[in-house]
């Protein structure tokens, strides 16, 4: 769980911080978790594209994670840790007392050997790795995947080195702080795992050259400025000219680039309490 930069031989690997996967106790994934994972392209089901700048990338299978922790008051083995080509965070694999395995989202700290347990309807041991409702979980207790709705699976809080934090409890609500520095109300019935993510050093990893990124699925992107009017609302002008718009738009003229999106009356505002912390760009 941690980066390595690259002696530079070549000048793609100048700038390349790279996963050392020291954490990686497993190479070949579980086989009776796997899917293949068919590529769109960026491309629905008409073939019209709707997610530009998507194409190409190493094949992947995917891992069925068990985000639900369904399992209860079974105690589950941690046998690997496992690398998924599909998200940030890692995989802990886990086998249970009848033999059948599962893909759980490795916590910080969880080592293998150790076992991990998704409680009832009581409060289970405070250690990464176990799942239990939030009316459990003490205040200041770090979580992730975290239910929105009762009995659907953890949907946030899911990325590596993330995590939230309990902060108060009232009415049948839980108070927790989001990484994005939001404070929001979830139902003390949903379910969450105790512990922070691991592979916190995801952040600092750089590619290091535009091949890397191609092997991702990500395609190069063109500014709107360098484009032709009738193909972007920024293009044009002679020699190199600004966008010209008032405020930045996409290609078909909806506002961009800080535009809110959010519905102002959308019926969950009334759950949150603190709005998202504003990234703050440094200065210099």
């Amino acid at each position: 769980m941690g980066v390595k930069k690259l002696r530079p031989i070549t000048a793609s690997m100048r700038f390349a911080v790279v996963p050392d996967f020291k954490e990686i106790t497993k190479t070949q994934p579980e086989r009776s978790l796997l899917k293949f994972l068919k590529k769109s392209g960026g491309r629905n089901n008409a073939g019209r594209v709707t997610s530009r700048r998507r194409g190409g990338g190493h094949r992947r299978n995917y891992r069925f994670v068990d985000f639900k922790r369904d399992r209860f008051d079974e105690p589950a083995k941690v046998l690997a840790i496992e690398y998924d080509p599909n998200r940030s965070a890692r995989l802990a694999l886990v086998e249970y007392q009848d033999k059948q395995r599962r893909y759980i989202l490795w916590p910080k700290d969880l080592a293998v050997g150790e076992t991990v347990l998704s409680a009832g309807d009581y409060q289970a041991e405070i250690k990464p790795g176990n799942s239990m409702k939030l009316k459990y979980i003490p205040l200041g207790t770090l979580v992730h995947n975290i239910e929105l709705e009762k009995s659907k699976g953890g949907v946030f809080v899911r990325s590596a080195g993330s995590w939230a934090q309990v902060m108060a409890k009232e009415g049948g609500r839980t108070q927790l702080k989001l990484p994005s520095g939001e404070i929001r109300l979830v139902d003390v019935e949903c379910r969450a795992t105790v512990g922070q993510l691991g592979n916190f050093e995801h952040s600092s990893l750089s590619l290091g050259k535009a091949g890397r990124r191609r092997w991702r699925g990500w395609r190069s992107k063109v500014r709107g400025v360098a484009m032709n009017p009738v193909d972007h609302p920024h293009g044009g002008g002679e020699g190199k000219a600004g966008q010209g718009n008032p405020h930045p738009v996409t290609p078909w003229g909806k506002p961009t680039k800080g535009g809110k999106t959010r519905k102002p009356k959308k019926k969950s505002n009334i759950f949150i309490i603190k709005r998202r912390e504003k990234k703050r760009r440094k200065k210099g």
